[in-house]
């Protein structure tokens, strides 16, 4: 299944796209995708109650809004320095275990809506990155358990200041997690849909031209050995996400290089979770 939540901002419903890429409402199911949802089998609840109600579902029209496709989770742990060709654009070590940081759930936002370049940028950049949603709690998981726990993956672009987050002192955490820096979406595919995820495509193009293309073939660390690892030093919850790092391609890795300005258009895709597009604007 593929999983969508569509309207205006905050008013969000739950909705499916179905093979033919028709959309429809799901709202009757009684659950959003939330933490219950994802916790409490929701997803196989889902499927049984769409082989009687599927019918009766209203369709969604083609021009609504698609928003995060998942009720705010408790956390995203994102994973740096995960393809070696963007470690050494970055100009730093290839990790010997994952480099883990936050991203703030208040920069979720929809696959098509803009891209706020905060009050004092000078280097946002673009990351095209596969998100794994977990689907089942997750805390000293071994690597032969870890797929068990994932509910499905989804297109996610982890836009990064590059001065917040690397010219300052602190964390990364500053240049992930300004408003609209985790464009979601536009839905998730349920496990079953990602026979491997190890193995994917994924790109991203500016203006039309394409600046990151590769596969998660590349993964320093596999999904397996992310999830694994992460629950080494925390608990996973259902619905919370883990976003995997981004190829080589980002503007940081550029010579010279290169930074998102008012009325760039972003375009990014991965193999079986669609296209998302965001037009960036500067705060006002």
């Amino acid at each position: 299944m593929k999983l969508i939540r569509f309207g205006k901002q905050g008013l969000e419903k739950p909705g499916l796209q179905l093979a033919n890429e028709q959309k429809i409402d799901v709202s009757a199911f009684g659950m959003d995708y939330d933490e219950a949802f994802f916790g409490n089998g929701g997803i196989e609840k889902l499927k049984s109650w769409l082989e009687e109600n599927q019918k009766d579902c209203p369709v969604v029209d083609e021009t609504t809004r698609l928003g995060v496709p998942l009720v705010r989770p408790s956390k995203i742990v994102c994973v740096g320095l995960n393809y070696a060709k963007h470690a050494a654009e970055s100009g730093m070590d290839l990790p010997t275990e994952p480099v883990l940081f936050f991203k703030a759930t208040s920069a979720l936002t929809g696959p098509y809506d803009d891209i706020i370049i905060p009050k004092g940028s000078t280097k946002t950049d673009w990351e095209v990155e596969l998100a794994v949603v977990i689907g089942k709690k997750a805390s000293y998981v071994s690597k032969d358990q870890a797929l068990q726990h994932i509910a499905g993956y989804v297109l996610h672009n982890d836009v990064s200041e590059r001065a917040f987050q690397l010219e300052g002192t602190g964390q990364w955490v500053k240049g992930k997690s300004c408003d609209t820096f985790a464009p979601m979406g536009p839905f998730i595919a349920t496990a079953d849909e990602i026979p491997d995820p190890n193995n994917l495509r994924l790109w991203l193009t500016v203006n039309g031209e394409l600046l990151q293309d590769s596969s998660t073939a590349d993964f320093i660390f596999n999904i397996q050995e992310l999830v694994s690892y992460i629950s080494q030093y925390m608990t996973l919850l259902p619905g919370d996400i883990i976003s995997t790092g981004t190829p080589s391609g980002v503007g940081l890795g550029l010579n010279p290089p290169r930074y998102l300005k008012e009325g760039d258009i972003v375009e990014l895709g991965i193999e079986g979770l669609g296209v998302a597009k965001q037009t960036c604007k500067v705060y006002s």
